[in-house]
């Protein structure tokens, strides 16, 4: 077996090992969307419960585009073309600005309304989960 195979099988297994998890772990986290909604006694507890769950699903995505980046860098290693790397790296770029500008046009028109940070931090919430469901799918093609 050469060097090529061992990290295309490296690869392979790594994804087989974390996909299950991520599956696991994007139906907890609907769950804690969930709780944080039920849990309102007040407004500083809801803002601090979904400030939790944003780091949480922050770290959660950096995992996999930092997954989704160690395979376009296997790519560009074994056939010399770093294109795919370069766009996905501007696609994230992207993500991250439509994201910010997705969720603040939402707290803008709710504002000055109390429920406008909560509205904010739910969208950011929901789209960074759907970026991970997306990258998630990618992965199992490849």
């Amino acid at each position: 077996m050469n060097f090529r195979m061992k990290k295309i099988t490296f690869s392979k297994t790594f994804f087989a090992i974390l996909v299950p998890l991520v599956i696991a772990k994007n139906a907890y986290a609907a769950k804690t969307l969930e709780i944080c909604n039920q849990k309102v006694q007040s407004h500083i507890a809801l803002s601090q419960c979904l400030d939790r769950k944003i780091d949480a699903i922050d770290r959660e995505l950096q995992t996999w585009v930092n997954n989704q980046i160690f395979v376009l860098e296997e790519f560009a290693l074994t056939t010399g073309r770093r294109s795919s790397l370069e766009m996905f790296r501007r696609s994230q770029r992207n993500f991250t600005t439509y994201r910010e500008n997705n969720c603040r046009w939402q707290y803008l028109f709710i504002s000055p309304n109390i429920d406008a940070a909560p509205a904010y931090k739910r969208c950011y919430i929901l789209l960074t989960r759907d970026r991970i469901n997306e990258l998630s799918q990618i992965n199992n093609v490849n």
